[in-house]
């Protein structure tokens, strides 16, 4: 387990983002600091409880972006802790929601050093949100749910192709600093893909052989960075001519718009093997 430290000194120097591996390729998100938590997207309770009693850690937010079971079944029995407050997306139905957030949101918890702003960001489900902001010293942070992966997005089961781009138009013009923490190991079938959008990208290229070593090493690949991203993820790069180029022949026709690019990306995403 990596952990993505605070900057060292001052209140921050127990400051840490830890990714807490659940089912076969999710993570829950621990934001943690001085002998406290908050989890982001826990679809399972046993990894956090886990790691609370490990840690000696007292539990006392959890953030949640949307209402598949793999980010929210945990809640259920998480929610026996006394004191905590469970915050989630004002529009989706959720096992327990104590704060609705719509985008213009703030969740604010000094005792973990987190101040974080909320954006609505519908395409893989109508009511997805993503946090943004600080955690536990770590700024600029994003954690954007099954928006945005490393390399790739999410599948669209609610939302339009329209507003997915949208909602990844958000993320793009966030400062290139920004980590991305999602919740899918899904960074090397992502690369593979995308290798076949834009064979040239170097950046890439060598993308994929770090992120192959990482796992190898049995490290995650992420956090990503909004940088990474706008560098190597095709479906934020829908306006760059060999992407857009590679998604009209892959659709047969011709493509008049970046919407148009990215949902022809989204289906070519959907059917590689």
């Amino acid at each position: 387990m990596q952990a993505l430290t605070a900057p060292a000194g001052g209140r921050e120097r127990n400051a840490a983002v830890l990714p807490l591996p659940a089912f076969s390729d999710n993570y829950i998100w621990a934001i943690v600091r001085d002998g406290q938590a908050a989890v982001v997207d826990p679809g399972e309770a046993g990894p956090v409880l886990r790691f609370l009693e490990q840690q000696g850690l007292r539990l006392r937010a959890i953030l949640l972006t949307h209402h598949h079971g793999d980010h929210v079944g945990g809640v259920p029995e998480l929610s026996r802790i006394e004191g905590i407050t469970v915050y989630g997306p004002a529009h989706e139905r959720l096992p327990r929601c104590d704060v609705p957030l719509s985008e213009g949101d703030r969740v604010t918890l000094p005792e973990l050093d987190l101040d974080l702003a909320v954006l609505d960001v519908p395409g893989h489900t109508a009511g997805h949100i993503a946090y943004v902001g600080r955690a536990a010293g770590v700024e600029p942070a994003l954690f954007c749910g099954d928006t945005l992966f490393a390399g790739g997005c999410g599948r669209l089961f609610e939302g339009t192709p329209a507003q997915m781009f949208d909602s990844l138009g958000k993320f793009a013009v966030l400062p290139a600093d920004t980590k991305v923490f999602c919740a899918h190991e899904y960074t090397l079938a992502n690369l593979r893909w995308a290798l076949a959008v834009e064979p040239a990208n170097r950046s890439l290229q060598e993308w994929q052989l770090q992120a192959q070593q990482l796992r190898a090493q049995g490290h995650p690949t992420l956090p990503s960075s909004i940088g990474q991203e706008r560098a190597t993820n095709p479906f934020l790069r829908t306006q760059q001519p060999d992407v857009a180029r590679a998604a009209a022949d892959w659709a047969g026709s011709n493509l008049h718009t970046p919407v148009e690019v990215f949902a022809s990306l989204r289906e070519w995403k959907n059917d590689f093997k």
